[in-house]
């Protein structure tokens, strides 16, 4: 196949009906042909050549050039040569100049021609991908609609007009199943580009795909008015979707319902009968919850926020009702809020408290050596330790009835020897322990707290210096999916993470391991990345 006059047009003919035809830039299709030619070239004058083709956008004339490079010392003869060797074509020529020679247009053979195609439909198959990538990217986080192909091992294939998506097994509502031509509405989860093309995974599980199907349907969702602010799924079964108004005057949970239900059955109907419980959402996370463990009643919340659990306390009758079948309404509960959740019953509740009391009632007894009724008194009163009877203000003893200054002051006098001796005696313990003088001297550490670290292993200041907060007051780790509690050597003794990483930079700044100077610093840089992370959020929001 020679390229003549005759057909020069049709090159850029056929580069524009293949780019129509696979809706790609014209432009890929001409270099795509450019470099099918220039390799048809290579093989007639000699692969070691460098041969290029450059395609006249207007007229199509391919023009066959060879170029060389001059350079000081030549290493490839066939695509360099030196300054003396260059200066007979060019006179002024200098390092780095590339010569330029129009070689004579190629006859292209059978294999040639053969080769040629196959470079030209591999460059026009890599930009139809990369444009599929690019289209479909953009829709991640959508609905899109499609038509079911064929069916590959549990696995959907979904004609999705310029693509195939592909919705796994376990991103398919449990008892669903397609025949191919079957419409399906799908949420595409992710978009990735690999070797065989790009990748559309489709997903009918997902919590966002409820949440678009809300949008389509609640005008006031897609307008801003109210927001989704969490959904949690049982695919299938049961769903909970927490919702808030920005107008006071549009209850977001009626807006969500519809009238007669229109709005919240068209999302149920596509999503195979979900029943789905619309919540409202609210920033105070104990009425947050109270509201997701609908419709059981809550009597009590109490909330450990640093541990991100909450307790939730319901009356007998009820109990069945908050954790649902299979848990599934405590799960759904748990998952919309992001808080671990124990659910106690009234009775268990009033057990556990009364057996906490008798064990404070016990203690003052034992160490105060007092009679029951007055042990009582005092947990009555709100006191749980004898430190607090020791060091509180007297005042706060005299209200206690019957108790006077001069029993007031007996009561303290007795606790603070009782410490004492506590103190002298852990005190001993860590000594034989092995814990050093240089960690008992530092401050803020109790003679308990020394016991508890020389029997984890810390006993000088440097051991403690190189100490985690969070080896020190424990903490909650994130392991497949599930919360996993960090014991810490001091957790029992009520020390928070901030003021373990207090002592442990004030151990590292008396051993000189830093300075004043690096920890403002740190603590500047710190400060600045949390305005810049606010700042990134409310623009996000904006």
């Amino acid at each position: 196949m020679a390229i003549t006059s005759a057909n020069q047009l049709e090159l850029l003919q056929t580069a524009e009906a293949v780019a129509r035809e696979k809706m790609i830039d014209p432009e890929l299709v001409v270099e795509a042909m450019e470099e099918s030619l220039a390799r048809a070239a290579k093989s007639r004058y000699g692969s070691e050549l460098d041969i290029r083709v450059s395609i006249d956008r207007k007229t199509g004339k391919a023009t066959f050039t060879r170029v060389r490079t001059v350079v000081d010392e030549v290493e490839n003869h066939f695509t360099e040569l030196t300054v003396e060797e260059a200066k007979p074509f060019k006179e002024d020529a200098a390092v780095g100049d590339e010569l330029i020679d129009e070689v004579p247009p190629v006859e292209m053979g059978r294999i040639a021609a053969q080769s040629a195609k196959q470079v030209i439909l591999q460059k026009v198959r890599e930009a139809e991908r990369d444009r599929q990538f690019e289209e479909f990217q953009d829709r991640a986080g959508t609905i899109i609609n499609g038509v079911v192909k064929r069916e590959e091992y549990g696995n959907v294939i979904v004609d999705i007009g310029r693509g195939e998506g592909v919705l796994r097994r376990n991103e398919k509502i449990g008892r669903e199943s397609y025949r191919p031509n079957d419409r399906i509405r799908c949420y595409i989860k992710d978009v990735r580009r690999e070797t065989r093309g790009p990748q559309i995974f489709l997903s009918r599980t997902a919590p966002e795909f409820m949440a678009e199907l809300f949008k389509m349907e609640v005008p006031e969702i897609y307008d801003g008015i109210i927001e989704i602010k969490a959904v949690a799924r049982d695919p299938g079964s049961r769903a909970k979707i927490a919702v808030i108004s920005y107008d006071s005057s549009i209850d977001p949970v009626g807006a969500c319902v519809g009238m007669r239900g229109s709005r919240v059955q068209a999302v149920v109907n596509e999503l195979q009968g979900e029943k789905i419980d619309i919540i409202p959402w609210n920033e105070d996370a104990p009425t947050f919850l109270v509201n997701a463990l609908q419709p059981a009643e809550v009597t009590k919340v109490v909330l450990d926020e640093e541990a991100e659990r909450i307790e939730v306390v319901v009356p007998d009758e009820q109990l069945s009702l908050a954790i649902g079948r299979r848990g599934q309404n405590v799960r759904l509960a748990s998952q919309l809020t992001g808080l671990d959740i124990d659910i106690l019953t009234e009775e268990e509740e009033s057990a556990r408290r009364q057996a906490e009391f008798a064990e404070r009632t016990k203690i003052f007894m034992d160490t105060l050596d007092l009679d029951e009724f007055f042990a009582q008194l005092l947990v009555s009163e709100g006191f749980t330790s004898l430190e607090e009877v020791a060091y509180v203000e007297q005042d706060e003893l005299l209200v206690i009835d019957g108790v006077d200054e001069a029993t007031a002051q007996e009561l303290q006098a007795r606790a603070r020897d009782y410490l004492d001796e506590q103190n002298k005696l852990a005190l001993e313990k860590a000594k034989e322990l092995g814990v050093e003088q240089s960690l008992i001297d530092f401050e803020g550490l109790t003679p308990q707290m020394l016991v508890a670290l020389g029997e984890d292993g810390v006993k000088t200041l440097d051991d403690f210096a190189t100490c985690a907060d969070w080896e020190l007051a424990g903490g909650w780790t994130t392991v497949n999916g599930e919360r996993v509690k960090d014991d810490g050597v001091l957790e029992s003794f009520d020390v928070s993470l901030e003021e373990a990483q207090n002592m442990v930079m004030t151990a590292r700044l008396q051993l000189g391991w830093v300075t004043i100077e690096e920890l403002e610093a740190k603590a500047a840089a710190d400060a600045e990345a949390v305005a810049e992370s606010i700042a990134e959020a409310e623009e996000a929001g904006a």
